[in-house]
């Protein structure tokens, strides 16, 4: 069976839900201040209920693990997807009075926003069981990308729904998507483990994972938080620093999409070099690049230098796709690797709130570009963290044991898959 094959065998259940929810999330972030504004927020407040996207995805990171190890991938994709429908439907709810209605409307937000940490880390945990360790790389790479390719085309699918039926277009759009991704979830075959297996994983508590692997998680996790923090610091720098060159927005939002684009266009490689020669050769690059396109932001002065600054930005993000689910894959176990995993997505969670606060504080105190230039350093220290405690050989012995017939079996030798071709 060729690596073609395979990866093709799983496309649509594990890449079409993924690119679904992706286009769904896409569709709604450009306008969650804007309707929450329609409703009576102040500007202020606005950004609050937009930030509950990301509050309750860090909420529930951790319950999403044990709701996973409890009930099962595939079922736990199902729940994210109607409790991200019920919050799609109190999204579109107006009961006429601006309190309540903003207030049903950032209860919406919310539950969308844990949803997300659900789903995310369900397919996640199903994909590592179902596909075979030395391709591991690639298919979790294929995974964010097609992910991101959803959230890039979102916006534009959002915006035609919009022009025919206002804001609530963009929520239509969505409802659709994740309609349609539950409805290939429901299809997907359900993973089966042996019954010794499952009794296992019945036993796994979050504490007990925290005591095993708590070195694990304060080196290599702490360099994962740091990745996360500058990823999430770079969807803020673009707009910020093309405001202060004086840019037009629709200038900026070009820019960004430019580089967005890059973003979603490099993901397959950067998987193959992992399998091939090492997670070291993409992570340590990945977020090299990334701090230089820091350090050289505030030396822009115009649309060109921005753009090309933002695109070597967008590059450097790309290579890096799927970096972080695959050294959580490679490092969780077979026995609770959910509960693992909800750790982990903590951690990057965290991290990726923390960018955008240590960016804030030193704008605030020493101008902007003093602020792009300290997260290039984060940049750089995450470099220095992954290239320390990513294993020297992650990755690349997994592709030299393989067998050249590409019939490995996937993590934990109990797990067997009906109706796997």
């Amino acid at each position: 069976m060729t690596e073609e094959f395979r990866l093709r065998s799983i496309a649509v259940a594990a890449y079409g839900p993924a690119t679904l929810f992706g286009l769904a999330e896409g569709s709604i972030f450009p306008v969650i201040a804007l309707s929450a504004i329609d409703r009576g927020a102040t500007t202020s407040v606005a950004a609050l209920v937009a930030a509950l996207i990301g509050i309750g995805s860090i909420a529930t990171n951790i319950p999403s693990g044990i709701l996973a190890t409890r009930i099962g991938e595939r079922r736990s994709m199902l729940v994210a997807s109607v409790i991200t429908i019920v919050g799609l439907v109190f999204c579109l709810i107006d009961v006429g009075d601006n309190g309540p209605s903003l207030l049903v409307y950032a209860l919406g937000v919310l539950l969308i926003g844990a949803a997300s940490s659900v789903y995310n880390l369900a397919r996640q945990s199903y994909l590592t069981e179902m596909v075979p360790p030395h391709m591991r790389a690639r298919a979790l790479s294929t995974l964010g990308g097609t992910m991101r390719i959803g959230v890039f085309v979102g916006p534009f699918i959002g915006a035609a729904a919009m022009h025919f039926w206002g804001l609530d277009g963009a929520y239509f759009v969505a409802l659709a998507a994740i309609a349609a991704a539950a409805v290939i979830v429901f299809r997907v075959p359900e993973l089966e483990l042996s019954e010794s297996r499952r009794s296992a994983a019945a036993s796994v508590t979050t504490v007990g994972i925290v005591k095993q692997y708590w070195r694990l998680f304060l080196t290599l996790g702490m360099g994962v938080l740091l990745l996360s923090a500058i990823r999430q610091t770079r969807q803020i720098v673009i707009p910020l620093w093309a405001a202060h060159l004086g840019l037009a927005p629709s200038t900026s939002s070009i820019i960004y999409g430019v580089a967005g684009a890059i973003d979603a266009l490099t993901f397959y490689p950067a998987g193959k070099v992992m399998d091939h020669y090492g997670r070291r050769w993409v992570a340590v690059p990945s977020t090299i690049v990334l701090g230089i396109s820091f350090a050289l932001m505030p030396l822009t002065h115009g649309v060109t230098t921005l753009a090309l600054a933002a695109m070597l930005m967008g590059f450097g993000n790309g290579i890096g796709s799927g970096i972080v689910m695959t050294l959580g894959a490679d490092t969780s176990p077979a026995i609770g690797r959910p509960t693992f995993l909800g750790v982990w997505r903590e951690l990057a969670d965290a991290g990726s709130g923390i960018g955008p606060v240590i960016l804030s504080a030193v704008t605030a105190l020493a101008g902007l570009a003093a602020g792009i230039e300290v997260s290039a350093v984060v940049g750089l220290g995450a470099a220095v963290a992954l290239w320390a405690w990513i294993p020297k050989n992650a990755g690349r012995l997994r592709a030299e044991v393989a067998p050249p017939s590409g019939d490995a079996t996937p993590p934990g030798d109990a797990t067997r898959h009906r109706g796997a071709s």
